[in-house]
């Protein structure tokens, strides 16, 4: 397996503005008048990581990627400005900044970028551009008492210790052995290269706290199965069977309520940061839906 490449240099940058104001920084890679695709990232990820997507989607794709607020370029909320409705804003921004009116775009979301999608879909920009969609190693709800992290039997006393530790409130410091070999521990396969590890650790320390706490908060008490169930655009599901943050019950749960599920895919051994532990199958998934749902726009800048 290839090491986790750096992210290209973007053809632009430019800050989209959110319903509230927010600055929502947005890179945008690839030839124009390519079909497009936009990646949205999870909690405490960035623009870097989807390195790896960008990299191959890039060379025959216009790629948008763009900060959740708080996260890499884009500057932390204000007072109440973490929720699922603000997700759901700064999308629709990133969509009317960077796409002609009518474009349509394959939208794919990692994680907490899933659940914006989910977020999302009845907003009028993003049935207007999503064409289809991925959720990739992402759950609507549910989120604490399902996760796997802590290795207790299901029930009160693993859910809270999970949320303690998900909405911890001490600085992650230095990348370290110690916290590589955490980060591995919670988030990714068994069987994920060292530098895979590393590179995502670099990301996930480099998450502001406040943003990092912001939206533990958030995704605490998260409920988007209504969300899930107004996806009726193509959408394919993707999830691993090593993922203890959003076990592969979620990723079931979410083919079973869209109303058009085009795929359910469970990798073997994959974790939850699966855009850079499989970046192949992912890669594959956002080209299927490219290829099967968007027309070539040529002319479109």
């Amino acid at each position: 397996m290839r090491p986790t490449p750096p992210a290209p240099r973007p053809v632009r940058s430019l800050e989209a503005v959110s319903a509230d104001g927010s600055r929502v920084h947005t890179e945008v890679f690839g030839p124009d008048g390519a079909p497009a695709v936009v990646l949205s990232h999870g909690w405490t990820c960035s623009i870097a990581f989807w390195a790896a997507q960008i990299e191959d989607l890039a060379r025959d794709h216009r790629v948008v990627a763009y900060d959740q607020r708080g996260h890499g370029g884009s500057p932390a909320a204000g007072p109440g400005g973490y929720s699922a409705e603000a997700l759901a804003d700064d999308l629709e921004a990133v969509l009317d900044a960077t796409l002609a009116p009518g474009e349509q775009a394959v939208l794919a979301g990692h994680s907490m970028g899933g659940m914006t999608m989910m977020a999302a879909s009845a907003r009028p920009s993003f049935r207007e551009h999503a064409a289809a969609v991925l959720l990739c190693s992402t759950g609507a709800s549910r989120l604490v008492s399902d996760s796997l992290v802590v290795p207790l039997r299901a029930g009160r006393l693993r859910t809270g210790l999970t949320r303690r530790v998900l909405g911890a409130r001490a600085p992650l410091g230095p990348v370290t052995p110690l916290s590589v070999r955490a980060l591995r521990y919670g988030t990714m396969g068994p069987a994920t290269p060292k530098d895979r590890v590393r590179a995502c650790a670099e990301i996930v320390h480099a998450c502001p706290r406040a943003a990092r706490v912001g939206w533990s908060a958030v995704l605490d008490t998260l409920d988007l199965e209504l969300g899930v169930r107004e996806l009726t655009m193509p959408t394919a599901v993707l999830a691993g069977t090593a993922d203890r943050l959003t076990p592969p019950v979620h990723a079931r749960r979410l083919a079973g309520w869209l109303p058009h599920c085009t795929d359910l895919t469970v990798l073997p051994g994959i974790g939850h940061m699966s855009p850079v532990e499989a970046p192949e199958a992912v890669n594959a998934a956002i080209r299927g839906l490219a290829a099967g749902h968007l027309k070539h726009a040529e002319g479109v800048a």
